[in-house]
């Protein structure tokens, strides 16, 4: 069977399933039907606004299916009527045996780590926090543990010393599809060779656990690369941020870091935390081993902007110091 006549069913929800899918659909492969997840409210109005993928599909007349239980016998039968020969996921939640067993030539993953490493929701913005110089594609045979299917392929991609988290995505969301292309040509092959997730000591993996508001705080006592790894990581969302107390007036200031910088210096242990101002339009904050040079912000209530602008709206008259 020829690539583009198989029929294939798409899984995904944001920005990155959906443009894996409009490539799909613009290169002639075959896809019958797409799944998302359900439309939500978004914005200061609150008003429904459909996932990505769907628009995408929706614009080029595929059937989309918004399933609340994957589990669900009557989705189940809606799958198996449309007689999937492959499905692609990109960027879903996690799927049942009796759904991805469904296809004759299996149900593949992209995942955005070089596996078995950072396994896990937020493997992109992990790799960055971590102080990782490279990452990758990946894509995988579903199976039933998460992110633990057997290797298809993998693509190796440099992390560039002052890469986002935002640039890696739209980096790897570029690449991405060649790898799903060669991938489809492996799974149709006679004797496709794929490899077993191994790895000789579990300790040495790391996982990739979706980010909460604790994981996104500011720990001014870490090294100042590994506080820049942490901006980095975070950026543009959700975003690393740091809270700051006015000793004179007891207010707390909550502030989001885009991009910051870093010159290493001996430091006061007593002063780590401190935030002033300094030649009037740098904000700097003592750190474990030098300064961190706030130089893109936003703090609550206001836009995102960079610190010159910044200071000349919220000036700081004294030192505060983080919380």
């Amino acid at each position: 069977m020829k690539e583009k006549e198989i029929r294939i069913i798409f899984y995904g929800t944001p920005e990155i399933a959906a443009y894996q899918l409009k490539w799909l659909i613009e290169q002639g492969y075959n896809v019958v039907a797409a799944v998302t997840q359900s439309d939500k409210p978004s914005g200061r109005g609150q008003k429904m606004t459909s996932p990505e993928v769907k628009i995408v599909a929706q614009q080029h007349h595929i059937p989309v299916f918004q399933p609340l239980k994957l589990k669900d016998p009557e989705f189940q039968k809606q799958i198996e009527d449309l007689q999937p020969d492959m499905q692609v996921v990109v960027a879903y939640r996690m799927m049942p045996e009796c759904i991805y067993s469904i296809p004759k030539y299996g149900t593949f993953n992209l995942h955005t780590s070089l596996l078995p490493q950072y396994r896990g929701a937020a493997p992109i913005n992990r790799a960055i926090m971590n102080g990782e110089k490279q990452s990758g594609l990946t894509t995988f045979l579903l199976n039933e543990k998460t992110d633990c299917g057997k290797i298809i392929l993998q693509q190796k991609i440099e992390i560039g010393e002052k890469m986002t988290a935002g640039e890696l995505h739209d980096t790897m969301m570029q690449q991405a599809p060649d790898l799903i292309k060669n991938t489809i040509a492996v799974l149709l092959s006679d004797n496709p060779v794929l490899e077993e997730q191994t790895i000789e000591n579990e300790e040495q993996l790391r996982p990739a656990p979706k980010i909460f508001k604790p994981d996104m705080l500011i720990d001014w006592h870490w090294n100042g690369e590994k506080i820049l790894s942490h901006i980095r990581g975070l950026c543009p969302y959700p975003a690393a941020f740091a809270e700051f107390e006015d000793r004179e007036t007891n207010k707390i200031h909550h502030l989001k870091v885009f991009f910051a910088d870093f010159e290493k210096k001996n430091i006061d242990p007593s002063s780590v935390g401190e935030m002033r101002i300094e030649d009037k339009d740098k904000i700097e904050v003592n750190c474990n081993d030098g300064v961190i040079k706030l130089l893109d912000i936003q703090i609550s209530g206001k836009k995102r902007m960079k610190a010159e602008e910044f200071l000349r709206g919220f000036r700081i008259r004294h030192p505060l110091y983080s919380k």
